[in-house]
């Protein structure tokens, strides 16, 4: 009998993993997702499927997840506080888990004003931290109410984290927290500034945080200056520096470039102390993710050992006295 995810069971066995990122489509049909599954089987260790990203509605994270597996992939599958309260979040992790769905990933939820609904009423009832706590608490056989849950759940709880958010300080506190709560794994915010991030992730290190969880940092591919300038300038929290900005505005060709500077991270990422993997976020261009892969030299990818759980002993034959 095989125990945990193929994501967690590579990390634990010390495999430097690589996750890929599509996004639902915005309608009904599951075709997309099946195609674009042909882009990470066999690339990448699992596919987050995003809930609503943005605020702009699609098609659910769970059904998506379904899809994926499907496809023959494993999902990570994201679920925010936005849009639900706590009995729709348990319900949903349980029907999720019992389609076979083992990663899941807790986060807060972008408001609702960022997308094509504004007036849509946002939920938060809990918050990330609380959302992760949780899953814990289902995973050890309780719902929130403190009624026994038969049987439970055992998933592979992931949390987000921002390394260029400020106050730094307050970054570092707030993952110690989701730590506490329960999380395994965190992925982070795209990588495009290089000091930033290695302030941050030496934080994480004198904490000794990168020996309580699996931290797998973004990576995200990029086809114009246009993408970068965006997020300097509207995306909150994010930092982009400005040698990707110059080389993306010189560049003959922006693709090439976008590919170059994200394989460069890739191999920057594997020889950074207390980073376990990669997050690839080709927003919108699932198709490079094979090229980045390859090129980053992270083929083929490892399988995970197969646990086998002891067979019962047989029972020891009995003779009567004679």
């Amino acid at each position: 009998m095989v125990s945990g995810s193929r994501l967690e069971r590579l990390l634990r066995q010390g495999e430097f993993v690589v996750c890929g990122e599509m996004s639902p489509p915005q309608g009904a049909d599951k075709a997309s997702i099946l195609k674009k599954c042909e882009y990470f089987r066999g690339y990448v260790d699992a596919v987050n499927l995003t809930d609503n990203q943005t605020a702009i509605v699609r098609m659910s994270s769970v059904m998506s997840s379904v899809f994926v597996i499907e496809g023959g992939c494993e999902p990570v599958m994201q679920m925010t506080c936005r849009d639900r309260n706590r009995l729709a979040q348990q319900s949903d992790l349980l029907g999720a888990y019992a389609a076979g769905i083992r990663n899941v990933l807790c986060l807060t939820g972008d408001y609702q004003s960022f997308g094509n609904h504004p007036e849509a009423k946002g939920v938060f009832d809990l918050d990330s931290v609380q959302l992760i706590h949780a899953v814990a608490d289902m995973n050890a056989g309780k719902f929130m109410s403190g009624e026994e849950i038969k049987p439970p759940p055992a998933f592979f709880i992931g949390g987000a984290a921002n390394p260029f958010a400020e106050p730094l300080d307050l970054r570092i506190i707030r993952l110690g927290k989701k730590i506490a709560a329960g999380c395994h794994f965190i992925q982070t915010q795209p990588v495009f500034d290089w000091p930033r991030f290695e302030k941050w992730m030496s934080l994480v290190r004198d904490e000794g945080l990168d020996q309580q969880v699996f931290i797998l940092v973004g990576v995200m591919p990029v086809r114009s200056v246009k993408a970068l300038t965006y997020m300097r300038d509207e995306v909150p929290g994010m930092s982009i520096a400005e040698e990707y900005i110059k080389r993306m505005e010189s560049a003959q060709d922006p693709k090439e470039e976008g590919v170059k500077i994200c394989v460069e991270l890739i191999k920057r990422l594997r020889e950074t102390p207390g980073v376990k993997g990669v997050h690839i976020m080709p927003v919108m261009w699932e198709s490079i993710t094979p090229r980045l892969v390859e090129e980053a030299g992270l083929l083929p990818r490892p399988e995970p050992i197969t646990i086998e759980e002891p067979a019962e002993p047989e029972p020891a034959e009995t003779t009567k006295d004679a």
